[in-house]
């Protein structure tokens, strides 16, 4: 049954405002989330305005035949919702997302030259530049490490983010969250995570596993919250670099 108006729970039913209300925090989270990984030029209260659009708009949607929790249906739409906000105020530049580019070719040419994960030193002197200036890069790629869909391609203006970026199941190959869900895929990127060097495998494991923000990384690993971003940009240009045929 289609709710427009309203959301049913074992409890009973409750209004738009009360449920939208309900699930505030939850935007709260997904933008700290969100700003964490994006450049400074981001306002958090940005990203928290466009997630609330996000979840009244799954409160409009939501269907309980789906058999889908709301709070999951919830959460792809208020990530959506701040993708799309993003990219309406062209929020990362072509330079940005280039530098990323160069760095995941260059690290995956030295991997095939290697046969072993290359040293930060050796990737700046790949791209023909200082170890200070590949630092740099990092720092400018910040915020490159989210999702793409262009690349994926099949991209039109007038569709929603989920209509635009979730496929039609009956398309083989056309979900980006089948190729997650894949058992080859999550397999290949354990793998990578694992021949990722000590020092990041263990910064992606407090990020990503335990939770832990920049600032907390840090003080475990002793360094700066600006080193923690560029060994974080780092790590998953490795990964994306051992994942292209994804």
């Amino acid at each position: 049954m289609r709710t427009d108006a309203f959301v049913y729970t074992p409890r009973g039913r409750l209004d738009r405002q009360d449920y939208v209300k309900q699930f505030a925090p939850l935007v709260r989270r997904l933008a700290h989330q969100m700003v964490a990984r994006l450049p400074a030029n981001v306002e958090l209260d940005d990203m928290v305005q466009a997630g609330m659009i996000g979840l009244m708009d799954a409160v409009g949607r939501f269907e309980e035949s789906q058999g889908t929790q709301f709070e999951v249906y919830a959460a792809s739409r208020i990530r959506g919702a701040m993708l799309d906000e993003l990219r309406a105020n062209d929020w990362l530049p072509r330079s940005a997302r280039k530098s990323q580019r160069d760095i995941e070719n260059a690290i995956h040419r030295l991997e095939g030259k290697l046969k072993r994960a290359p040293a930060e030193a050796e990737i700046a002197r790949e791209l023909n530049i200082s170890v200070a200036e590949y630092q740099e890069m990092l720092n400018e790629a910040r915020g490159a490490q989210l999702i793409y869909f262009d690349d994926l391609g099949g991209r039109t203006d007038d569709e929603d983010y989920l209509e635009r970026h979730v496929a039609d199941p009956a398309e083989d190959g056309g979900d980006p969250g089948a190729i997650l869900r894949d058992k080859r895929f999550r397999t290949a990127l354990v793998a990578a995570i694992e021949q990722l060097p000590e020092r990041e495998r263990q910064l992606m494991g407090m990020y990503y596993e335990q939770d832990m923000n920049l600032r907390e990384i840090g003080a475990v690993m002793g360094v700066t919250e600006s080193r923690v971003c560029q060994l974080h940009s780092q790590a998953v240009a490795r990964l994306r670099a051992r994942l292209k045929s994804w």
